[in-house]
């Protein structure tokens, strides 16, 4: 069991609660996660239907510290600004994991961008309030995830992942049903990576990439690009596994 938090707000509201966002989880204890999000607000019971479609923001996460103080570390979201609907209080960790999978049933269509970010500045703040107002459809989600906590206090070399000095890993997750819309969906992700170009450093969190973005690869893995191109060639030198974003061998 956690104790999870769901709320939602108008998107109207992203740049207070994203400046809101971006204080408390910086100061937050390792028993609180959360990410931030820009959705179209979803059919569930705790969001009044006149909210359903339109553009929203969201905070999602879980507190795995006393149960006693669960409802204590979420009221200050309850607070940061107009709340159109929230659940928060005791949960499974599985349901929480899987609450919103109806959201992507199969056979979507989908494009993703992805990046890092050194701290969620007021200019990003700026580019996610421009796009978070304009999600595309229902099943797309842009989430600012934060990288802290264990993460942090692993080595650069120890692992494949590099970017351990990183504050958080934005992906715009765009998805729709209808490929007659694939051109629209898939210009808007691209303008809102954009956006938040100049606010970014290089790579992106690897699982995030689409399949466009194999010139990103290296910048991905970063210092540690070179390790894996050698273990590349020593144990995969045909490239059997390269329907991935690939590091060939060499």
């Amino acid at each position: 069991m956690v104790h999870a938090g769901i709320i939602i707000y108008g998107a109207e509201n992203i740049p207070a609660v994203a400046r809101f966002y971006r204080d408390y989880i910086a100061s937050a204890p390792e028993e609180l996660g959360a990410f931030l999000g820009f959705h179209q607000g979803p059919p569930v019971p705790f969001l009044p239907e006149e909210w359903h479609g339109k553009a929203v923001c969201v905070v999602v996460g879980m507190w795995t510290g006393d149960p006693a103080e669960g409802d204590a570390r979420w009221q200050p979201f309850l607070e940061a600004a107009p709340v159109a609907g929230s659940m928060v209080g005791p949960m499974p960790y599985p349901a929480l994991n899987v609450a919103f999978d109806g959201l992507n049933p199969k056979g979507m269509q989908g494009y993703w961008k992805a990046n890092f970010l050194r701290e969620l500045n007021d200019g990003a703040i700026a580019a996610h309030a421009q796009f978070g107002a304009t999600v595309t459809s229902m099943n797309t989600a842009v989430h600012v995830y934060p990288i802290d906590g264990a993460v942090s206090r692993v080595a650069v070399e120890d692992t494949a992942f590099a970017h351990r000095d990183m504050k958080f890993s934005p992906v715009i997750a765009t998805q729709w049903p209808d490929p007659a819309d694939n051109e629209a969906n898939i210009a808007w992700a691209r303008a809102y990576a954009a956006a938040l170009a100049p606010h970014s450093e290089a790579g992106g969190y690897i699982n995030f990439m689409d399949s466009e973005d194999q010139n990103r690869v290296a910048d991905n893995y970063g210092p540690n690009w070179e390790k894996l191109v050698s273990v590349k060639a020593k144990y995969d030198p045909d490239n059997l596994f390269r329907v991935n974003q690939n590091i060939p061998p060499r």
